[in-house]
């Protein structure tokens, strides 16, 4: 029963990886079957002539395919500490632009398991469903694999809980009610002190005591009623930075130029699925030229208020990333499977993006603190990665601050 099994996840590895290098499954013998899954996949990559990249990495997936459990309680342990592992990256290996092979191949040894999941279980892993979800919609494996219908669950980003959770209130009114408390204790003995002298420097000192504990009880009430908009201020506090205020969409410039009078700023026409084009006003003049710019898909922030740079309407947010001197600045890059006017996503957070960001609030340069590429140049919220239909955007810059 288990040579059989393991023939069968050998199979379906053969399947995939054939697929998504464009090999025909028939130039491995028959008996290829018979070898591990690491001489396996060195025959697939040698009959591919691409030979075998991130050797190490991928090697090290290729180990935890072939020693993957088959027993369901022992591989749901596995797949949990896979789910940690995804916690901190989009993908196993690369940017996710392509699927790498190591992705291929996990894919192709879990996926069984995870459709055997009861759903209680599969909402305990929710960095591996946001992956698999991911994989099955960016890579045509030619109906190798049942397509796994999901809802996603929220979860809890690895850097920070979401912005606006109940917990995160919760601390933030308890930390207002006690300093507010504070407050209040020290104002009480400073009125209470007043009304003292009052009391021994005057033969009414029976009535103006009485007036004196009329006062201070009527200031005890007046900071009860005061803490309560403290508490709301809080809880709006949050919800401005929360990454779902902003309408993020994928966008193609159609047309860029120098702006008349600002020889920093760029202006261009951007099309974001609408009827007329969005113009939009950039500092990018001193690190792109228009031709660079032209037929680029970008990322921008559509529901910034409208207003003049120098005299030229801008209705947009062009996001870029810098490095840290800001000596090199790009346009962020979504995937040329994304498609023209979608909007970003971010797993685990949901929410209607505001119809114009009200400037007085300073709700974007709330939120754009918590905005980077990764390590692998990965655009994020809070680690959490831009997300389109055709994968994450990105950018050649690692680490970066995007804006």
């Amino acid at each position: 029963m288990a040579a059989t099994a393991t023939a069968s996840r050998k199979k379906l590895i053969l399947s995939a990886l054939c697929k998504h290098l464009s090999l025909n499954p028939n130039i491995i013998p028959s008996d290829g079957l018979e070898s591990d899954v690491k001489s396996l996949y060195s025959s697939i990559s040698k009959a591919s002539g691409k030979g075998v990249t991130d050797s190490d990495e991928v090697m090290k997936w290729v180990a935890f395919s072939e020693a993957f459990p088959e027993n369901p309680d022992a591989s749901f342990e596995v797949l949990k500490s896979l789910n940690e592992e995804l916690s901190e990256k989009s993908v196993l290996l690369g940017n996710g632009l392509r699927l790498s092979e190591a992705d291929v191949i996990v894919f192709s040894v879990i996926h069984s398991s995870l459709t055997n999941l009861s759903e209680t279980n599969r909402d305990k892993l929710p960095h591996l469903l946001r992956w698999m979800d991911y994989i099955q919609h960016k890579e045509d494996l030619g109906g190798i694999f049942e397509k796994i219908l999901l809802q996603l669950p929220e979860f809890e980003p690895p850097i920070a809980k979401p912005v606006g959770s109940v917990e995160a209130d919760s601390k933030e009114s308890k930390a207002n009610k006690t300093e507010q408390s504070s407050k209040n204790a020290k104002k009480s003995e400073v009125e209470v002190s007043k009304d003292k002298s009052k009391v021994e420097g005057k033969e009414t000192g029976d009535k103006d005591g009485a007036k004196a504990k009329t006062k201070t009880t009527g200031d005890k009430d007046a900071t009860k009623a005061k803490t309560k908009p403290a508490e709301t201020e809080a809880s709006d506090k949050d919800k401005e930075l929360s990454v779902s205020l902003l309408n993020i969409q994928v966008g193609l410039i159609r047309k860029a130029w120098k702006h008349p009078s600002a020889d920093s700023l760029l202006v261009e026409e951007i099309d974001v699925g609408d009827a007329k084009l969005r113009q939009v006003v950039s500092g990018l003049a001193k690190y792109c030229s228009p031709d660079e710019l032209a037929n680029r898909r970008v990322v921008l922030i559509t529901n910034v208020k409208p207003g003049k740079l120098r005299d030229i309407m801008s209705e947009g947010l062009v996001l870029c990333a810098s490095n840290e001197d800001h000596t090199i600045v790009e346009p962020l890059l979504p995937p040329e499977g994304s498609k023209i006017g979608e909007r970003v996503s971010f797993a685990g957070i949901d929410g209607k993006p505001e119809d114009v960001l009200n400037p007085k609030k300073k709700q974007l340069e709330k939120i754009t603190p918590n905005l980077f590429t990764d390590e692998k140049g990965v655009a994020t919220f809070k680690g959490i990665p831009f997300m389109t239909s055709g994968g994450p955007c990105t950018s050649s810059i690692p680490k970066a601050t995007i804006k």
